[in-house]
């Protein structure tokens, strides 16, 4: 019985607004949002509200193109003047990282089920597979969780996560689609194969983002629209066909977006500024769309017989295999702290990546896929669970986090600077006592390098000049690069009640 597309749009809307409802709730029980959108899913599931979804083939299409867009917002809002320090550091973790702690785990897996299920015959290359599906850490939990937490992270280590996050997806996709290739053929890896295979195709996928980035952003330099809300949809379109050219000439498309992403994000183009707030619009929606769909796709009365195996491997995963990794990739570079290395360990965050990659076994009806599936979704549950809610409690546990400087963001004026404008845009409500200077714009105690440029006085908006009168309730738009000096004026005209946004 087909089903009307109304009926469609309207369980997903509800969908995502209760997902929207569950991420605005996440901050207050301290959990991470993508895991509230994860059950949102699973109660909406065949084991909860009854919807049925079993189509491998669209939840893969869905998450391949989520994580598109996510690993390229990723890209735009990351400042290569903070990578440049973690370069190599970040690279080694994305590359010899996801490589040891594949094969820890993968020969744990394989001695842990030799032993708990002998009758399940899962070989070597069996546990060597669903070892590399889990091997990277997730880049939609990692920007999600680290960008909301509400922690400033030390010595560049937010960076370093999140470019590590970004990159190492393409060597963990690369390791499962080799496997689940030798494992249907039943042959021998050729570890020399597999090796230059998975060089290849990240020399291809780092040079198709670079030349593909670099040509982007001439093209849309020089492109001139009329309308200019087309800006973010041509930015967009040069993501999917970065995305989907690299695929073309054999390299790693997730790879090609990453880096695509941080070249056109550390360039100079027209509306920036709408098209970095598009995108990141577009990568929550893209993980609300992911976790939703993934949610769905499993059943959680599936998970029970998997619990026992599955919390062991996850625990492993938390406790030795990700540590281990880390710290034989980061022995080489000295001016890391051993605190740096314990929080990077802790930051090995399981999400939607391993569960997409879960699906390619289902996909192409790899012996053992459904048990693949089922561990990777219940692995990713406990990451979540216990590495995501407590990530920030480690960081300041190891002095490496300070809260950050909290300001409300402007309520009456709405306007927005390039990042290359680095000053602070300030709103404050004129009180009695600030009146008490004088009531023109010329009596009040402001700092040099300071201007007042727009006041708002009941719904009318106009530009104040020195001799201007004040009231009591206006509101006042300041612009300032001296923040320090504008906090000590504040204080002098009994101001309390400022919001203030850094740019």
């Amino acid at each position: 019985m087909e089903i009307a597309i109304e009926y469609i749009l309207l369980t997903l809307s509800l969908l995502f607004f209760i997902s929207i409802l569950a991420g605005k709730a996440s901050s207050r029980l301290g959990v991470p949002v993508l895991l509230l959108f994860l059950a949102v899913g699973m109660l909406s599931g065949s084991d909860g509200l009854g919807i049925q979804f079993e189509n491998l083939k669209l939840a893969q299409t869905i998450g391949t193109v989520a994580l598109c867009i996510i690993l390229f917002s990723g890209g735009l809002d990351t400042k290569l003047s903070e990578v440049r320090p973690i370069l190599a550091p970040g690279v080694v973790l994305a590359t010899v990282g996801v490589l040891l702690t594949a094969a820890i785990t993968g020969l744990f897996i394989w001695w842990l089920c030799g032993m708990t299920m002998p009758a399940a015959g899962i070989g070597f290359l069996s546990a060597l597979l669903l070892a590399s599906i889990m091997s990277s850490t997730d880049s939609a939990s990692v920007f999600a969780i680290l960008r909301t937490k509400g922690a400033h992270l030390k010595h560049n280590l937010r960076p370093l996560l999140e470019l590590e996050s970004g990159s190492n997806d393409p060597v963990a996709y690369i390791l499962t689609i080799t496997l689940i290739g030798i494992i249907k053929e039943g042959g021998e890896p050729n570890l020399l194969l597999v090796g230059g295979t998975i060089l290849m195709q990240l020399v291809l996928g780092t040079a198709s983002g670079y030349l593909l980035g670099k040509l982007a952003v001439f093209i849309i330099n020089r492109i001139k629209i009329d309308n200019d809300s087309l800006y973010p949809i041509l930015v967009f379109t040069w993501c999917i066909f970065i995305f989907s050219f690299t695929y073309f000439i054999k390299g790693n498309s997730y790879m090609a977006v990453y880096i695509a992403g941080l070249v056109i994000g550390n360039s100079r183009f027209v509306h920036k500024r709408s098209s970095l707030r598009f995108f990141d619009g577009q990568a929550w929606l893209s993980q609300i769309l992911m976790f939703l769909t993934l949610g769905l796709l499993v059943n959680p009365h599936e998970l029970i017989p998997v619990a026992f195996p599955a919390l062991i491997i996850g625990i492993f995963m938390i406790l030795v295999a990700r540590p281990v990794g880390v710290f034989l990739s980061l022995l080489p570079f000295r001016n890391i702290s051993f605190r740096s290395k314990v929080f990077v360990s802790w930051v090995g965050l399981r999400g939607a990546v391993p569960i997409i990659f879960a699906i390619f076994p289902l996909a192409e009806q790899v012996p053992h896929a459904r048990f693949f599936f089922n561990v990777v979704f219940f692995i990713t549950l406990l990451s979540l669970i216990i590495q995501g809610t407590f990530l920030t409690q480690i960081a300041f546990w190891l002095g490496l986090a300070e809260k950050p400087k909290s300001y409300r963001q402007p309520e009456n004026f709405d306007l927005e600077f390039s990042d290359e404008i680095k000053s602070a845009t300030t709103e404050i409500t004129i009180t009695a006592e600030a009146l008490s200077h004088g009531s023109r714009l010329m009596d009040m105690p402001l700092p040099d390098k300071t201007l007042a440029v727009m006041v708002k006085r009941g719904d009318k908006y106009f530009i104040p000049t020195g001799s201007t009168v004040f009231y009591e309730g206006d509101k006042l738009l300041i612009i300032t690069d001296d923040e320090e000096a504008l906090k000590q004026t504040y204080q002098n005209m009994g101001i309390s009640n400022f919001s203030l946004k850094k740019n």
